[in-house]
């Protein structure tokens, strides 16, 4: 039913594998390639996982890289903003980081501006920022 409402995925997706099938890769949207030696495979199951590898990488890999954007963004613009607050590590698609109680505004605006205008897409960006003593309780 998915493919049904949303018929645009599955040509992409048939036009990523088919691609994958005469180049031997895949690419990220900012140019990240993943070869794909075991998509020309006489093996059923090891084309099979290389088909799904082409599927995924331009949409997982390419989420990798605008977070990986995100992060450096955010970064540069925390050390401009000169606050003690500091990225502390990246889990998928989140970040995690210290916030000094007195900065969270600061930092919650810096965040926005960096990560939801680190890239040009069709469809906006938009995050959630949340906070806590530990990451559990933020969650």
């Amino acid at each position: 039913r998915y493919f049904t409402r949303y018929p645009g995925v599955r040509a992409f997706m048939d036009k990523v594998v088919a691609e994958a099938h005469e180049t031997g890769y895949v690419t990220t949207m900012f140019g990240r390639r993943r070869e794909l030696p075991a998509i020309k495979s006489r093996n059923f199951n090891q084309r099979m996982l290389a088909e799904r590898m082409a599927m995924n990488t331009p949409i997982q890999g390419t989420a990798a890289d605008v977070i990986k954007l995100a992060m450096i963004a955010a970064y540069r613009k925390l050390r401009e903003a000169g606050v003690k607050s500091r990225i502390l590590l990246q889990v998928h698609d989140e970040l995690v980081l210290e916030v000094k109680e007195s900065e969270i505004e600061t930092v919650q605006a810096i965040l926005h501006e960096a990560m939801e205008h680190v890239v040009s897409l069709s469809v906006p960006l938009s995050i959630d920022v949340h906070w806590g003593r530990n990451w559990a309780e933020a969650k």
